[in-house]
């Protein structure tokens, strides 16, 4: 799912190599071993540079996060400018899915760091997740004002398909056995928000 309003062409600055070396950290040693003064001697600058840029490390991991995220919602399957059908829009989230379950930062950081993610799921939203939100509900809308996806408020069900998709992001992995394999849950995934959206 693309949404030509976060996806500029600009070329990277000083912050994309900070961020990078903060992924780096994240990804060789895990959260609570990063500190900003690894993130500064992984980047080549002083403690100072990173200090003047993110006050804490969780700063520092909102603004990775969204980085992280926000390019995998931007790299996704092009809903807005194609015909938006429901088959279109499942198509986009089971790719996005797909695509952040199989991140290596996301992945890193479930694996040895949960609980930075449990404020996204229990108390508010991100800014990735409310990235996403803007993409699918602008799907969504434009597929009704064409008569191809059902009536209701596009917010509403744009947040109902995102909450159902959590769990295919985030537990997915407990479903699969040698009875259900990955596929197999997708397509369950693609079933739910295609039919949800149909007529």
């Amino acid at each position: 799912m693309t949404s030509h309003r976060h996806n500029t062409e600009s070329e990277p600055g000083p912050r994309d190599g900070y961020l990078d070396a903060a992924r780096e950290c994240i990804l060789d040693v895990g959260w609570r071993r990063t500190t900003l003064t690894e993130v500064a001697r992984r980047a080549g600058v002083s403690r100072m540079t990173i200090y003047r840029a993110w006050s804490d490390m969780p700063a520092l991991l909102g603004d990775l996060m969204t980085r992280e995220w926000g390019t995998l919602v931007a790299s996704g399957v092009e809903v807005a400018t194609t015909t938006p059908t429901p088959d279109a829009i499942a198509d986009a989230v089971v790719a996005t899915v797909g695509a952040l379950r199989d991140n290596e930062l996301f992945t890193r950081i479930v694996e040895l760091d949960p609980e930075l993610i449990l404020p996204y799921l229990l108390s508010r939203r991100g800014r990735s997740q409310e990235l996403i939100l803007e993409v699918l509900a602008a799907a969504i809308a434009a597929g009704q004002e064409a008569g191809l996806i059902t009536d209701g408020g596009p917010q509403a069900l744009a947040r109902g398909l995102v909450l159902a998709a959590h769990g295919f992001v985030l537990s997915a992995h407990t479903m699969v056995d040698d009875d259900v394999d990955q596929s197999a849950l997708d397509a369950e995934l693609h079933a739910l928000v295609s039919r949800r959206l149909a007529r």
